[in-house]
């Protein structure tokens, strides 16, 4: 049987080193880096870099082919959170048990933090050498898929309908395609990016294209539940937030017994996505299941 606990801490271990590099590279060792380390190596599930990896080698690939691309995703979700949590937008106190960037630091300091990490993950994506035409063109083919899922036709944008749709109710088809820029695209980014220099074919790309949108969907749904059920202590954060900030939710609109039939069904779904591939493929199967079965 596979045991993701222990792939979980194998890949964490080589992302976390690989991240500490990078951020030891940098000749700046002020207040903006500790600031860009206390987010960045604050913990955390490092669900999207792992499943970057996973996709890899799911098709064949190893960790080193895809290394740089999930930590440049690392960096990615970790600017967003440290953005999500200032004043001006959800204004938490609390992130993985630790205080808030903002809060650790100052507003100022936090929003800086934040854009220096965007910014580091494409100087990180854009740094490496090319032995071929075709490895450099499907490298820039990556860093566009993963500007596109970063930007203002993904999680930003999900994030001002987000902000935006407070205290109105949406429609569940517009939840679904608020939380399909605020999440997946990111996760999905992370999939494609891990099978296409993993040296995935078409159809496989494709299918784990259907895996990370349907992954996405029941990850979101699991943060909305566990904003009403889960334990603030496994957590590291508030829970009840949503609620109080007049979000929109799955269990607000839909109720909680069908979010967890939404969850369900869309792992099974991204499941037999993967009908196709052999036991390389056993983390992101494992990984799919933990996405609903979390505490945190």
């Amino acid at each position: 049987m596979f045991d993701l606990d222990s792939y979980l801490v194998s890949k964490n271990k080589r992302i976390n080193d690989a991240l500490n590099n990078i951020l030891g590279k940098n000749i700046n060792s002020g207040r903006i880096i500790k600031a860009m380390r206390f987010s960045l190596m604050a913990g955390g599930k490092r669900i999207r870099p792992v499943l970057c990896i996973a996709a890899a080698e799911a098709v064949g690939g190893k960790t080193e082919d895809v290394l740089n691309a999930a930590c440049a995703l690392e960096m990615i979700h970790t600017y967003s959170l440290i953005h999500d949590d200032l004043p001006a937008l959800d204004d938490d106190d609390m992130r993985r048990g630790k205080p808030t960037c903002h809060v650790a630091f100052d507003e100022a300091t936090a929003i800086l933090a934040g854009d220096a990490l965007l910014t580091l993950s494409f100087q990180i994506l854009s740094s490496i050498s090319f032995k071929t035409e075709k490895c450099a063109s499907k490298r820039l083919d990556v860093l566009h898929a993963i500007a596109f899922a970063a930007g203002c036709n993904g999680l930003i944008e999900g994030q001002m309908r987000d902000l935006a749709s407070e205290g109105t109710l949406l429609s569940i088809d517009d939840l679904e395609a608020m939380h399909s820029l605020k999440t997946g695209a990111l996760i999905e980014a992370s999939i494609y990016s891990g099978a296409a220099l993993g040296g995935g074919e078409k159809n496989q790309i494709r299918q784990l294209g259907i895996y990370a949108k349907n992954i996405g969907l029941a990850f979101q749904v699991t943060d909305d539940i566990l904003n009403i059920e889960g334990d603030p202590k496994v957590m590291g954060k508030s829970v009840g937030t949503d609620v109080i900030r007049g979000k929109n939710t799955y269990p607000a609109i839909v109720g909680i017994k069908e979010s967890k039939a939404i969850a369900k069904k869309s792992i099974n779904n991204a499941l037999q996505a993967l009908d196709g591939f052999d036991n390389r493929s056993d983390p992101l199967r494992a990984i799919a299941c933990y996405i609903i079965e979390r505490k945190r």
